[in-house]
């Protein structure tokens, strides 16, 4: 299994209303050496979370223990720039399963489907309405529910749909990438060659 299942989260968020945010900024070029998905966690936001010398940058929104959770709400324009698939490795590296925005870049957004992380994305106004819970307490949960394709604040009960290929939604909540779908067939794919020998 490529990764978790997804299906309905419930979690609190970490905010952080910054648009056109690229994937340089998720994670800088000179960490995209290793081939494997692990460790890109730590250096998510590298050059925003820490200072030249290593130390916390204080007032990034990372490092703020007040903000925790696996949904990650970004602004306008979510991971613009380069194609790097590291960046949606970063993002599940760290422990986000999903980002909700009111616009994602086509790659991101696909290279997220591909690894387990939904891209959730709202309206502007929904959008600031998640926000505005968040400031009003940064404990307030939301519920992400992929089969109805919904996210919900809880404290409210406000409610938005979301958009996602029925492929994919069905990939994520089965815990599958592109090579588990086919393994999954195998037996069909197998008998469908068998048929059509000579």
């Amino acid at each position: 299994m490529a990764y978790d299942k997804f299906t309905v989260l419930t979690s609190s968020a970490v905010p952080m209303p910054i648009e056109n945010v690229d994937t340089d900024q998720i994670i800088p070029a000179r960490f995209l050496k290793a081939t494997e998905r692990k460790g890109f966690g730590d250096n998510l936001f590298r050059d925003w979370r820490y200072n030249a010398d290593d130390t916390p940058k204080q007032d990034f929104i990372l490092n703020n223990p007040i903000y925790s959770g696996k949904i990650l709400v970004a602004g306008k324009n979510f991971g613009s720039g380069s194609s790097r698939e590291h960046a949606a490795w970063a993002i599940y590296d760290y422990g986000f399963r999903c980002v909700i925005s009111s616009f994602f870049a086509d790659i991101f957004k696909n290279n997220s489907l591909n690894i387990g992380i939904l891209p959730a994305q709202v309206s502007p106004a929904f959008l600031d309405k998640i926000f505005s819970a968040i400031e009003a307490d940064p404990n307030t949960p939301l519920e992400v529910n992929l089969p109805q394709q919904t996210i919900t604040i809880l404290a409210t009960g406000e409610k938005e749909s979301f958009e996602i290929n029925d492929y994919k939604k069905d990939n994520m909540m089965n815990g599958y990438d592109d090579i588990d779908y086919l393994q999954a067939m195998k037996s069909d794919i197998q008998s469908f060659a068998s048929e059509r020998l000579y």
